[in-house]
Parts: structure tokens; C-alpha cells; sequence
């Protein structure tokens, strides 16, 4: 039924304000048959928001494979679950917090990483580790640093604060991004709980219990604030950060953890995004049923809130739970004893709505499907390859490399390992608490994937779970987060599948079978052609790869309107940047491998083609001040063979030491490998007829693995590769003593000699100089 609004009482401008358009505010009166009043017409804004809703995205992420054999939860629930062995299940899940991080850099990255932490405690899973992916411009800029200083201090500081390991991640510098950080979280937890926890409301005249921390100003409008471009006012939109309290999350794990436990629970939902508004509005909406609540029951920390204010909130550390009638009393004491609130608000109803009372009033009532599901869906036209992309694929490598200026490999790989993206990263890791909690397997830094040990919590119908079962497990999780922004750019179907493959190669690299995604989805508007071209072939090349490499997707985040709008009015995205989050299982953690060398005389392999362009490298990139090419397309067969070589040559004992070939090439590898191990290496490649000195040394490829293994198990190890690559590896060095040079000799010539300081100093100086800090 349409209604019939000929003068709304709301002027465009204060729709506007609420992240709405005029043709959405008629769906809204459509579907209320009536004109909303003010705190209605704030619930629709902030969850018809992209980042609630997915309005643009929704028919698209429809693609993605989401079952496989492990999936317990899949897409839909707070967070996925990955079934690890019959005793042990993880949740976990990636979310965004970037707007907030541009503008509050210290508060955004908390209460992001306080965000991700409670989507994973509301399934009945303990924090085990998080991970973050983080993106940048360029560290010259004062505004970059201040972003660098606050965003780093933010995770640490409610990381560390909250005792759960920060055990891995990626940080990359770019222009692209100079006034729009990236601040992506991911979190790992241990199922604790006999049944996994859901957010489905059920059970009519059931209590609606509010739990935890109270009610402020804070974060008002967070959601429509997280789905909007950043402009010279966004600098004023402190109300819509919130602020976050790790000391009293901490109770609040405990005390959730505690009351699941009990069998008193029905559903549970984080107060995140929309706060109240969408807590209500999921539960009724996945359970089928309406809800109930009272404000004057909610506790508030500041006085004279309104319901518009109530209902918009996005104070941290909440949760809403539906109990079992007659059991109140016992989760409240629960919380009580951690010193939280937790009060009866509210009570599930038959009729699918959501009814919000205050004063005795109703101060709002709206179907809860309109709010949850019933919401816009927007079908974009496709358009043809943009101009940009058409330029940077008809580059021309072998013409482009004939006019390159003359720069000798050894100061080109020192320049690479200077440039901030691919330098070491310990200036930030060092800030954050990796080991607490005694379940790192690898430090940050050490390897191309984190690794923790998993101890049962008793999940299942497994024996585990007893202290000796806890003590004496080798089961561990590996994850990793990544993505080459500007292999997405420039393709984005391929650089969609690119990053996916990296992904797995990089648990492959630790030894860990690849399991599962979860994926965060950060672009620009998708309302401009170029924007959503990118969104929407991005989005196919992680589906075809996801298929290609069974890793199903349980879940994610997808942040669009990443742009950056100036006084004048121009708009400047950000380079799309689908980050994959992964997940492997490690058998036995007593046998995973970092990436340095580990022993004078060990032999060095190169797993996969020898085959690498310059094309979108970072070589082209850094070294030649070039952003173009295209580029090379994964073969999913190889990448397939060569990541399932490098697994078993693990698990066997076979190979030390593993290392992806990834931004820089090979010489990169080499020498991230050496400064790794703390010892260097003699090289000798052959050069193909068809590349150059530059493209065998910096070219990039995917399906490349650098590995070592003892010299008196090489036979062996090349019997293996003979029957599983056939000509797809290549013995190509020596490990060296840590006091002689680097040397990588082309086709038979001295190509790179370096020592190892002079290398180590290039790689660890990089950020911390141009931070202002010296190590």
C-alpha cells in the first residue's frame, strides 16, 4: 500500500541528515502507512544505512560460496563458525571502523577492536586473538602520522588492555588513502559453550534483559556516519565516535560466558552498529517475532536523553539478551556479581514488531522486518571497463622497461625495503601485547601467518576439555589478513582473486590447511560507475576464488562511500580494497615454519613458474613512481599443487623455512628471509630469454613459494617436487653465514651483493625514521 504524503512533515534537509533519500522516505511512510515520527525516521536512517543494510552490496555478496563440510554458522549471525576437530570450534569474523578512526584515530581503533571482540563472545566463544589491517597514506604528511600514532595506540591500548592477544595483521602506505584510513579488526574465539549462541529472538512473554555498560550520547549516528564520505565536517563529528571501556569489557566476556553456561539464554545480540535499534530490530526480525522494550528501564549515564537519543546510541559494551521466563533473576545476579547492570526491559511479543515505549507512551512502532529486512535494495547497471583501466592494461612492459632510468639492483632493493609498505612493521606490532594469554605459536613478524595453539573448552560432544586435554594439545588455528589494493585497482577481478590466493598461500606457508573467510569489503561509493565496476568484479573474483580454493565465506563487513571529499567539493576514493581474512587448521603446532633461514648450508628452492611481470608492482610503484599495468592472473591449478607441496613438505619435516613471493618479487623474499634468520644467502637464477634482469629479480607473480631445507634431505624433497610440480620449482641457492654478503647472481652475473646489516638496517629503520622515532 502506497501512502499518500503530499507535504512531509520532515524537510529534505533533515531527511538528508539522517542518511536518507527522498524516494527512501516514502518507502518508509509505504511501509508504515503513515508519516514516521523523529525517532522512527532516526531508526529507519541508521539502519537503511550501507553499513547495516548492505543496500548496495546485498545482491552481490549473494555470490559467495557459504557452506562447506566445517561451517557451522555461516553468513547472517554475529559471527561464523569453523568446526577446528570434533572437540574444538572457533568463531570469528572481520568488521571495519574506519570513519570513526579518521576523525577520533585513539577511540575509533578501540572501540573497533571492542566491536569485533563482543561479535565474538555473543556466539559463546572466548577471544583468543586479533588481528587488524590497517591502511594509510603517506608518512610524510603530519595529518598521517597523527592517524599512524592514534589508530596504533588505540588497538594497543584496548588489545592489551583486555588481555587477548594481537598476534598478526598488514599495514600498507599509500597516497590513495592520505585522508582515509583503513582500520579493519579481525578477531579468533574458542567455543566455550555447548550450543552455539544465535541472535533469534523466541518464546512469546520471554524477558528482553539489557546487560552491561549504560546509555549515553555517545556514537550517536555511528552507522549512517559509517556510511558516508569524509568531508572538512566530518572533523566535527566527534559525537558519532563512541568510546570505549576494555576493563569493564573484560566483565563483560566473563559474565556472558558465564550466563550461557547456564542454559537461561535464548538469543543474545551486541548493542555494535544502530546500537538499540538494531539489537531489537534483528532479534525480532531473525526470530519472527516483536519485541517489546521500556527506555525508562534502560540505564542511562546522562540526563534528559530522548528517545531518538536512546534508540541511536552506539555506547559500548552492551548486549541485549531474551531469557527464559523465570530465569531473570538468576542472569542478573550473574552480572550484578561482575559489576554490570542488568535489567528486565522489555518482554518478546507475537506481533512482528518493534514497539518502544518511554513515559508511558509509545514513542516508536514499526514492523520489524522493515527495519531488518525489508529494507531498500538497490540493482546497479554494470558499466563497461572504465578509461583508467583500459589504459593501465594496454601497458606496455617491454617498450615501458627500455625507457626505465638506469638504477642498480642493489639500490633498488634497498629503496623496497625502505618503502613503508613492504619495511618492517615491528615499530607497530612491538606496541601491541602478542603473547598473552600463552597460546602464540609465532610472533608477529616471524612468518607470512599467525599461529595459536587451541585448547578445548569443552564445545561438542568430544572428550576433550579437561585440564590435561587442554595442556597437552598440538591443534592450533592459523589466520592471516590481506590485500594488494593496487593489484584491485588495476584489475579488480583478478586482484580479488590475487588477494584471496595470497591468503591461503600464506597459511600454506606456516603449514596450515586453508578453511574458511571472512572478508571486509572497503570501497568507494558505489553510486559512481568506476566505484561500483570495482565493487561489483571485485565481489565475482572472490566468489570464483573462494570456490577454487574450498574456503567458504561465513561472514565480513563491507564499508563503502571510502572517499575523501575537499572544499570544493571533489571526491577522491580510495583504491578498493577487499581484505580477506583466513583461517587454517595446523595438525600439530610442534611442526609450523616462520619464513627466515635457519641454518648455514641449508639448500633454497623456489616453488612455482618463474614467470613475473612488473606489471602493478612495487617496483613500478616505488622505484619508477608508476601505477599501471595489469596484473598476471593466478592459475588456480598451480597455485592448488605448489600451496599443497609446501604443506606437506611441512608436515613431514622436510622444509625449514617458507616464504611467500609477494610485493618486491623474489629479491624481496630473499632478503625479508635473510634478515628473518639472521643469516644470508647465495642465489643463482636463470634468466628466461623473454625477461629482463629487473623482471627476475622485482617482477610479481602469484603461485611462488622461497623454501629451505637441510642438504641431507634434498633427495627426498626433490623426489617429492618431481611427482608433485613436475618442472614447477627450481633449486636456486645456498643458506650463507650471517657475515657474508647477499649475493644474487641473473643467468650466471652478479646481480645484488649486500650485507646483511646493510639490508636489516634499510628493512627495520624504514617507518620509525619517518615516524620520528629511532629503534
Amino acid at each position: 500500500m502506497t501512502a499518500n504524503i503530499t507535504t512531509p512533515k520532515f524537510s529534505p534537509a533533515e531527511i538528508k541528515s539522517e542518511g536518507l533519500t527522498l524516494d527512501e522516505y516514502q518507502m518508509i511512510c509505504d511501509r508504515l502507512n503513515r508519516e514516521p515520527n523523529k525517532a522512527e525516521l532516526g531508526m529507519f536512517g541508521v539502519m537503511w544505512s550501507e553499513h547495516c543494510c548492505y543496500k548496495n552490496s546485498r545482491p552481490l555478496l549473494k555470490q559467495f560460496p557459504t557452506t562447506g563440510d566445517r561451517i557451522l554458522v555461516g553468513p547472517g549471525e554475529n559471527a561464523g563458525v569453523v568446526k577446528i576437530t570434533d572437540d574444538i570450534a572457533i568463531a570469528f569474523k572481520i568488521e571495519s571502523h574506519n570513519r570513526p578512526s579518521a576523525v577520533e584515530p585513539y577511540q575509533g581503533a578501540a572501540t573497533g577492536v571492542g566491536g569485533i571482540l563482543r561479535d565474538i563472545f555473543t556466539m559463546g566463544a572466548r577471544p583468543v586473538a586479533i588481528l587488524n589491517s590497517l591502511r594509510f597514506g603517506e608518512l610524510t604528511d603530519p595529518w598521517v602520522r597523527s592517524r599512524v600514532n592514534g589508530i596504533v595506540n588505540g588497538i594497543a591500548g584496548y588489545g592489551n588492555c583486555i588481555g587477548v592477544p594481537t598476534i598478526g595483521g598488514e599495514v600498507y602506505f599509500d597516497k590513495a588513502y592520505n585522508r582515509n584510513p583503513l582500520v579493519n579488526a579481525m578477531a579468533i574465539g574458542i567455543m566455550e559453550t555447548k550450543e552455539i549462541v544465535k541472535s533469534g529472538a523466541a518464546g512469546i512473554g520471554n524477558p528482553v534483559i539489557y546487560v552491561g555498560s549504560t546509555t549515553g550520547r555517545d556514537g550517536m549516528k555511528g552507522a549512517s556516519f559509517a556510511s558516508a564520505e569524509i568531508s572538512d565536517k566530518s572533523e566535527q563529528s566527534h559525537s558519532a565516535v563512541q568510546v570505549g571501556d576494555p576493563f569493564l569489557e573484560k566483565a563483560l566476556v566473563e559474565a556472558c560466558l558465564e550466563a550461557f553456561k547456564t542454559g537461561a539464554v535464548v538469543a543474545a545480540q551486541d548493542m555494535g552498529a544502530a546500537g538499540l535499534t538494531c539489537s531489537t530490530s534483528e532479534m525480532a526480525a531473525k526470530g519472527g517475532v516483536g519485541v517489546v522494550l521500556d527506555l525508562d528501564k534502560i540505564p542511562a549515564r546522562e540526563t534528559g536523553m530522548t528517545p531518538y537519543e536512546y534508540l541511536l546510541s552506539e555506547s559500548q559494551e552492551r548486549m541485549l539478551f531474551v531469557a527464559h521466563k523465570g530465569r531473570e533473576a538468576e542472569l542478573i545476579e550473574i552480572f550484578e556479581r561482575w559489576g554490570l547492570h542488568a535489567v528486565v526491559a522489555g518482554e518478546i511479543l507475537e506481533e512482528p514488531i518493534v514497539r518502544i515505549l518511554w513515559h508511558g507512551e509509545i514513542a516508536a512502532e514499526i514492523p520489524a522486518t522493515a527495519l531488518a529486512d525489508n529494507t531498500p535494495i538497490y540493482h546497479r547497471q554494470l558499466a563497461d571497463t572504465p578509461d583508467y583501466a583500459k589504459k593501465a592494461w594496454a601497458w606496455d612492459e617491454k617498450s615501458a622497461i627500455a625507457a626505465f632510468p638506469l638504477i642498480s639492483p642493489n639500490d633498488a632493493l634497498l629503496q623496497l625495503l625502505d618503502t613503508p609498505a613492504i619495511a618492517s612493521k615491528a615499530w607497530i606490532y612491538r606496541q601491541y601485547d602478542h603473547q598473552v594469554q600463552n597460546n602464540t605459536v609465532i610472533l608477529p613478524g616471524g612468518a607470512d601467518a599467525a599461529v595459536i595453539r587451541l585448547r578445548s573448552q569443552g564445545f561438542g560432544t568430544g572428550e576433550l576439555g579437561t585440564a590435561q586435554s587442554q595442556i597437552d594439545s598440538l591443534v592450533g588455528v592459523a589466520a592471516t589478513v590481506d590485500c594488494n589494493a593496487r593489484y584491485v585497482y588495476l584489475d579488480p577481478y583478478e586482484g580479488a582473486k590475487l588477494a584471496v590466493a595470497e591468503a591461503a598461500r600464506n597459511l600454506s606457508c606456516v603449514g596450515s590447511e586453508p578453511l574458511s573467510v571472512t572478508d571486509n569489503l572497503n570501497f568507494g561509493s558505489p553510486e559512481n560507475a568506476i566505484g561500483y565496476w570495482q565493487l561489483h568484479e571485485a565481489c565475482r573474483g572472490i566468489a570464483d576464488a573462494c570456490r577454487e580454493l574450498s574456503t567458504p565465506v561465513t561472514g565480513g563487513n563491507v564499508s563503502l562511500y571510502n572517499e575523501t571529499i575537499d572544499s570544493k567539493g571533489n571526491s577522491q576514493p580510495i583504491y578498493p580494497t577487499p581484505v580477506i581474512g583466513m583461517v587454517g587448521l595446523v595438525e600439530d603446532v610442534t611442526k609450523v615454519v616462520g619464513q627466515g633461514w635457519q641454518a648455514v648450508g641449508d639448500a633454497i628452492y623456489l616453488l612455482g613458474s618463474d614467470r613475473a611481470s612488473l606489471a602493478a608492482s612495487e617496483y613500478l610503484a616505488s622505484v619508477i613512481g608508476e601505477v599501471t599495468g595489469r596484473p598476471q592472473p593466478v592459475n588456480f591449478e598451480l597455485e592448488r599443487k605448489v600451496s599443497f607441496a609446501c604443506r606437506q613438505g611441512i608436515t613431514q619435516g622436510l622444509v625449514q623455512s617458507a616464504h611467500d613471493c609477494s610485493e618486491g618479487g623474489l629479491a624481496v623474499a630473499i632478503a625479508e628471509s635473510s634478515i628473518s634468520g639472521k643469516l644470508t644467502a647465495q642465489i643463482q637464477l636463470s634468466q628466461p630469454d623473454d625477461l629482463n634482469l629487473i623482471q627476475v629479480l622485482f617482477g610479481e607473480g602469484a603461485s611462488r613459494i622461497v623454501v629451505s631445507v637441510k642438504e641431507s634431505d634434498r633427495p627426498a624433497w626433490e623426489a617429492y617436487l618431481v611427482g608433485q610440480l613436475s618442472h614447477s620449482w627450481q633449486h636456486i641457492g645456498t643458506v650463507s653465514e650471517s657475515a657474508k654478503d647477499l649475493t644474487i647472481a641473473v643467468g650466471g652475473e652478479r646481480a645484488i651483493a649486500l650485507s646483511l646489516s646493510q639490508i636489516t638496517k634499510s628493512f627495520n629503520e624504514a617507518i620509525p625514521k619517518r615516524m620520528g622515532h629511532t629503534l
